[in-house]
């Protein structure tokens, strides 16, 4: 299937939209994100990680819960923008590491037990998505978990969709990764896998 375009989508895309309205996916207020965010933290299968990774952490509204599952978490994205506003939403949780990164040309040199990958997969290209796939794999320990969720609907702008990042996890499984969890609803798909 051809990409809807080919290219990952630049930190700049996220930067016009973050200027234009500070919230632009309405993570603060809309029904919608946080059920979804209440079924994210809600299959996570232990009570506490210790190290955990979150790619596209956005304005910070899903880190903070997050945070509190964490004994260290380390969230990434590509916009100061909306990373600053995370910055101030969790200040007051000091075992939160901000930096901004763009994935899979840089990836942090470390291991975690909990990697999340919150509707951000579908705005990589095909090629970056393996790229950040192989990243992933190399940086999970085993028996770390991997959760997925992404939006299913169609979006022109996005290179990929919800459905064909998560497939392309199950391509892994089951010799690198074991699918422990799966979860579609009207709008999203979560899955959970575990490293082997």
């Amino acid at each position: 299937m051809n990409p809807l375009q080919p290219n990952s989508l630049p930190p700049s895309y996220f930067d016009t939209l973050y200027q234009a309205d500070p919230d632009p996916w309405r993570f603060e207020t809309s029904e919608y994100e946080a059920n979804k965010y209440a079924a994210t933290i809600a299959a996570l299968p232990k009570s506490r990680y210790r190290s955990a990774f979150e790619i596209g952490g956005s304005i910070g509204v899903l880190t903070e819960k997050l945070a509190d599952r964490c004994e260290s978490l380390l969230s990434i994205d590509v916009s100061k923008l909306a990373q600053d506003r995370a910055i101030q939403r969790c200040k007051h949780l000091s075992q939160i590491q901000f930096e901004i990164m763009r994935i899979p040309e840089q990836f942090p040199d470390r291991k975690f037990d909990l990697i999340l990958v919150s509707e951000v997969g579908y705005y990589w290209s095909w090629e970056d998505l393996r790229k950040s796939q192989q990243h992933i794999l190399e940086s999970l320990e085993p028996g770390g978990h991997l959760l997925l969720v992404h939006w299913t609907l169609y979006a022109k702008d996005y290179p990929l969709s919800g459905d064909e990042v998560h497939d392309a996890f199950f391509e892994l499984s089951p010799v690198n990764l074991k699918h422990r969890l799966g979860q579609r609803e009207e709008q999203y798909r979560l899955d959970l896998f575990e490293r082997c």
